[in-house]
């Protein structure tokens, strides 16, 4: 039995796992974010890379240093009905409910919808997703084949197509960062702003599902020992890291370098679509389409193939891995059809809940040793993180639902909240919390 990653296998792994990160959002919330931070582009790229790459790769470490079997097995640390309640809004969030519905949406608004005319939108946008769908349902269907689909075969096609598009924006700038204008929030907190934009990725939460990916791969490789399931995952992760640094950056670069030539648009999506005919033309056209359809049909069979796995472990009287598969892949298909601006408003207050909670577990995973891995740390944690999270949540709801006079009182009172206003509310109630179950735990013995 190999015990020891090789450096081979952790580059085919790791090609996996960008490959499975690095899908819809991932192109168009950076180009977007580098177009209004303009001036400010390094700074908020600084604070995106945290949530968009740090807390993602710390998530899958931590599902290997922690000799979890996924992400419920994690939660259960804080108590079994909430692992089960987390686990659930999490996947349905990644996966049917917002994520892989967008993967279909993105591409087919980016490379589709623009030579379509409005009265054929609707039946366009049906058959490109039935499409989309059938060919992620077809990879997904061999789960244990994923390091060959996504790692050997579509990520390299994927980073083929882009790099013509990113080398050639570096080689030869729209125009300066230095003089581009800064927008929005983006003036006063840019380090923040980005920081909560790398939410939109939404690649912390994926990190626990694709965690349990990667480790039964290592063990189709033949490492089974945890502590080496640890190594290879560090290994592994270190290639994920670069690849996504170098690329995030060139995208912020794109956006914030070409601002003042294309003006701010409505989306990265826009961004890219014009980027890509600015120094193509026509054929540019095609470019993106490819590089926008490859990098959402490897997220979107990863994220087919974690969620279906989990559900199926989760409630095992249920179904098993195949119709939940069908069943995932069906209603990411009817809700993709709703759009891509619904769906990324609606999941917008989910994700303001959901990352407190999932920085929390990830940070309290390698804290872990130091509070003796006591239940009550994690449970007072998590308990107030919830509670400021809320209004974080509260606070991104659409406008029709965020004025009432019930919202605002309750948003009045969450306002009182330090860093409540950009987003991050949820900071010193969780460390409150932290420090109230650390002397909890002083007097119980109660463990995970």
């Amino acid at each position: 039995m190999q015990q020891k990653l090789s450096l081979s296998s952790s580059i085919l792994i790791g090609s996996m796992l960008f490959g499975m990160f690095f899908g819809a959002g991932n192109l168009i919330f950076p180009v977007h974010m580098g177009q209004e931070a303009g001036a400010s582009v390094w700074l908020a790229t600084a604070g995106f890379l945290i949530t968009a790459i740090g807390l993602p790769f710390l998530g899958v470490v931590a599902i290997g240093i922690s000799r979890s079997n996924g992400l419920f097995d994690l939660a259960s640390r804080i108590h079994p009905t909430y692992a089960k309640l987390f686990t659930v809004l999490l996947y349905l969030t990644i996966g049917p409910a917002f994520a892989l519905p967008r993967t279909a949406t993105v591409s087919y608004q980016i490379g589709l919808a623009p030579y379509i005319g409005e009265a054929y939108q609707t039946m366009a946008l049906a058959g490109f997703t039935l499409a989309f769908f059938v060919v992620a349902l077809f990879f997904a269907m061999n789960p244990g084949k994923l390091m060959v689909y996504i790692g050997k075969l579509l990520n390299p096609l994927f980073l083929l197509f882009l790099a013509v598009l990113l080398v050639t924006a570096l080689l030869a700038p729209m125009g300066s960062i230095a003089g581009a204008p800064v927008s929005g929030d983006y003036v006063s907190h840019a380090f923040f702003k980005g920081f909560t934009e790398g939410y939109n990725t939404r690649d912390a939460l994926a990190a626990l599902a694709f965690g349990i990916v990667v480790v039964r791969a290592m063990r189709e490789l033949g490492v089974t020992e945890p502590s080496a399931i640890a190594g290879g995952i560090v290994k592994s992760g270190i290639v994920t890291v670069i690849l996504m640094v170098v690329i995030y950056g060139f995208l912020a670069y794109v956006g914030a370098s070409g601002v003042t030539t294309l003006a701010l648009s409505a989306n990265g999506g826009i961004a890219l679509a014009q980027t890509a005919d600015y120094y193509f033309g026509s054929v540019g056209a095609v470019l993106l389409a490819v590089i926008v359809t490859l990098a959402c049909l490897k997220t979107a069979v990863g994220l087919i193939s974690a969620c279906s796995e989990t559900f199926a472990d989760l409630f095992p009287a249920s179904m098993s891995y195949k119709p939940y598969a069908y069943v995932f892949t069906v209603v990411s298909f009817l809700i993709g059809n709703v759009g891509l601006t619904q769906i990324i408003t609606l999941a917008i207050p989910i994700l303001m809940l959901l990352y407190p909670l999932t920085i929390t577990l990830i940070l309290l995973t390698f804290l872990s040793p130091l509070f003796h891995h006591r239940r009550a740390v994690y449970a007072w944690t998590t308990g107030f993180a919830v509670l400021a999270a809320i209004g974080d949540a509260l606070n991104t709801l659409p406008a029709a639902l965020a004025h009432t006079a019930t919202v605002q009182s309750i948003l009045a009172a969450y306002g009182q909240l330090p860093f409540f206003d950009i987003g991050m509310g949820w900071v010193v109630p969780s460390i409150i919390g932290c420090v109230i179950g650390c002397i909890h735990a002083v007097f119980s013995r109660a463990r995970v």
